[in-house]
């Protein structure tokens, strides 16, 4: 069987390319470290600006103590043809109060949920890029995306 040919791609585009394939993938996995171990969870970005991704979080989940003893993480978004992007960044507490009050505003489920912004539990990670990666199925190598 011959192998895949993956369609050229315009770098030139990559950005673009990169942006759209996180709407349609919409829940990436996120990656941190336990100790020496990786792990993995899907999670439900809360906003988006560009390639800095806003995750929310409750203090009592496993990734909270992650997160604060290395800081470093992973998100790796796949769309349905698995294609991916990879964005290689520091997760960092969100504690502008105006910013909180607009993703609020804006995921009606976190008050479903958490009923008030000011819920003692409730974490809005910011996840800044340092490296953001894209990758069509089958071409085996990545492109890496201008941030």
């Amino acid at each position: 069987m011959p192998k895949p040919q993956p369609k050229p791609i315009d770098e030139s585009k990559l950005a673009e390319l990169a942006q759209e394939l996180m709407k349609e993938a919409k829940f990436p996995i996120l990656s941190s470290i336990d100790g020496d171990q990786a792990r993995l969870r899907p999670v439900s970005p809360v906003r988006t600006d560009g390639f800095t991704v806003y995750v929310a979080n409750l203090k009592s989940y496993g990734k909270t103590k992650e997160i604060a003893a290395n800081p470093k993480v992973e998100l790796c978004y796949v769309n349905g043809n698995h294609d991916q992007v990879r964005i290689t960044g520091v997760a960092e507490v969100v504690t502008d109060r105006s910013l909180l009050e607009d993703i609020w505003n804006k995921n009606r489920l976190l008050e479903h949920y958490l009923g008030s912004l000011d819920n003692p539990e409730l974490i809005i990670y910011r996840i800044d890029p340092n490296r953001v990666r894209y990758m069509k199925e089958w071409a085996i190598n990545y492109y890496e995306v201008a941030i």
